[in-house]
């Protein structure tokens, strides 16, 4: 039995506390693979939603095969996901109650999986339904991300964990824009409720990729500006377009549902494989971390030669106040804050690009007013097309015309061309006759 009087080695300490700093890397490591998991777990169910959307507001008439072959394709996704799961149950794992009922969360939505998919076989649910039934999963899964990554507490990894979370939460606005969308187009018919929805969605994934952009490193920035000024990027905002301008109750063409699914799919797909180098580089983190502290570890006298030359932050502001060279300016005291950059959980990182995001929201509003007018705007050039037979290059300029002759807002000439075509064209058409 020990000696209590015995002086205890200072090394036992600093060993004890490296190897706990291991363990926490190793659960690091471990949530790492727990979210690449669940990423690809979303991007499935998300497929399966935009095909199972089509399929219900086509009465059947599309994507029927593609959605069986697209069920297929989750379920051994979801059996790896119940694997990492269970995983999870043994303590050394470090999982939180939090983390372990989130967990239990999804596995209840899992377990429904399987009759939402019946009843959308036999269309007994409406493709807004489905769309949401499927969200609601997902979102699950989601929180658990956001609760595995508040848990991380080594900076550098908050950091990629923070990129991770958002760019999660942007592709699934992605994914619910797809399905909504498709439903859109599907069915035939526009509906002003879901073309709002569009319009929201679409903020969301601009303020997601905002964070995203924040926190992630140069390269992947560059990438994703890439992305954003491809070709793709220019058909999905035609076709966002169409949608979103066209009047409430009007027809739309189902034969675009399948162009609609796949333009969006093809920028989903673009997101997916940032979130595939972001996941790998959390991991290569976690490794380099792990490796740094064991090489620690094996070096006793070195751990202890850093524990002397860094020493706590408030014995600084101590040997400042006694310095008899110096007259002190304040006594010393721990910060206002517990915690600081080096140990800020992404709790912390997420309150404060909140406040960052509040002062957006002028901006953001103004974007979605832009999208009211285009949406407007868009209207009464249809309004001119049918009536004059002019193309959209005409209507526009007829438009543009107007508003500078009558010294008036181009969006006040859109709304009166739409509530009144006849005297907006008659009077244009007086005008070219005094000419």
């Amino acid at each position: 039995m020990p000696d209590p009087a015995a002086p205890l080695p200072v090394s036992s300490f600093v060993l004890r506390a490296k190897q706990l700093e291991i363990d926490a890397v190793r659960h690091l490591a471990s949530r790492a693979e727990l979210v690449d998991v669940i990423g690809q777990l979303i991007q499935a169910l998300q497929r399966e939603r935009g095909a199972s959307s089509i399929y219900l507001a086509s009465k059947g008439q599309r994507f029927a095969e593609a959605r069986q072959t697209l069920v297929a394709e989750t379920r051994p996704v979801a059996a790896r996901l119940r694997e990492v799961f269970a995983g999870h149950l043994d303590p050394a794992e470090g999982a939180t109650p939090q983390a372990l009922s989130l967990m239990a969360w999804a596995l209840l939505g899992l377990d429904a999986l399987e009759a939402l998919r019946l009843q959308i076989e036999r269309q007994a649910l409406s493709a807004h339904d489905s769309v949401a039934a499927y969200s609601h999963l997902i979102a699950g899964l989601i929180e658990l991300v956001f609760h595995v990554a508040d848990a991380a507490v080594l900076p550098s990894v908050s950091r990629l964990l923070v990129a991770v979370l958002h760019l999660v939460q942007a592709q699934e606005a992605a994914g619910q824009e797809r399905a909504v969308g498709a439903l859109l187009y599907a069915s035939g018919q526009c509906d002003e409720a879901h073309q709002q929805r569009v319009v929201h969605l679409i903020d969301a994934q601009e303020r997601s990729l905002k964070v995203f952009a924040e926190f992630a490193d140069p390269e992947l920035r560059d990438r994703l500006e890439q992305q954003q000024l491809g070709p793709g990027i220019a058909r999905l905002e035609r076709l966002r377009r169409t949608v979103c301008a066209a009047r409430s109750g009007a027809a739309l063409d189902s034969n675009l549902s399948d162009t609609w699914f796949d333009v969006c799919t093809d920028r989903i797909n673009e997101l997916w494989q940032l979130q595939v180098q972001l996941v790998s580089r959390l991991r290569e983190e976690c490794k380099a971390r792990i490796g740094e502290a064991r090489q620690d570890l094996q070096d006793s006298q070195g751990l202890l030669r850093r524990l002397r030359d860094n020493p706590p932050p408030l014995t600084h502001a101590v040997d400042r106040f006694f310095d008899a060279a110096t007259l002190p300016d304040t006594a010393p005291a721990l910060p206002a804050t517990p915690g600081t950059a080096e140990s800020a959980s992404l709790l912390d990182l997420l309150q404060a690009q909140s406040a960052r995001m509040a002062g957006m929201e002028a901006e953001l509003e103004s974007a979605r007013r832009a999208l009211n007018e285009r949406k407007v705007i868009e209207r009464a050039k249809g309004v001119l097309m049918a009536r004059l037979g002019m193309n959209e290059e005409a209507a526009f300029r007829m438009l543009q015309k107007t508003s500078m002759d009558q010294n008036r807002r181009l969006l006040d000439v859109a709304e009166a061309t739409l509530s009144l075509p006849e005297l907006m064209v008659s009077a244009d058409a007086g005008a070219r006759g005094r000419r």
